[in-house]
């Protein structure tokens, strides 16, 4: 399942948003039905996780931390204590409810913006404050992958450590 670009929306007087048909179109065909919204970490802006994603994050996060530890729990509680399922009605829309749209910052002018394997929903005009400028991009994306050839089909990257393995061996 993967979430891939921007989509420009706005939500009506009662905090409710249509979820952009192509990202219905995606839970449609993953056989998903409910999705779990909560604040961002890091960025003044919502997520929007699939209930199977969002279920392998908590997995994830639960192996991770201590039942035994003080600071894992809090950690834990803090993570899953702010968060709503969200169900999309008929119309595809869904309720942003009150408080989530204070914690984002958003009136009613929204960007849905696929991230891979959830959605974020920004207030328009604050995502800016979240992406590198081109030049800082194209210099972490070079520190990142260095000389892997990522963009290149798996077929093709194999091909190339073979060669360069052979090359290496002679």
């Amino acid at each position: 399942m993967r979430f891939l670009g921007n989509i420009e929306a706005k939500t009506d007087a009662k905090g409710r948003a249509f979820l952009p048909a192509v990202f219905r179109k995606v839970l449609s065909a993953s056989g998903e039905d409910s999705l779990i919204l909560r604040k961002d970490i890091f960025e003044p802006c919502l997520v929007l996780y699939p209930q199977s994603v969002w279920n392998e994050r908590m997995d994830t996060l639960r192996r991770r931390l201590s039942r035994w530890s003080r600071r894992d729990q809090m950690i834990y509680r803090q993570f899953v204590t702010d968060v709503e399922t969200i169900t999309l009605d008929g119309n595809g829309r869904f309720l942003i409810p009150k408080r989530y749209l204070k914690m984002a910052n958003i009136d009613q002018q929204i960007r849905f913006t696929g991230m891979d394997d959830c959605i974020e929903i920004w207030a328009t005009g604050e995502e800016g404050q979240s992406f590198m400028t081109a030049e800082e991009f194209s210099k972490a994306m070079e520190e990142t992958m260095g000389m892997d050839s990522f963009l290149l089909p798996a077929s093709q990257q194999a091909d190339d450590k073979t060669t360069t393995a052979k090359d290496s061996a002679q």
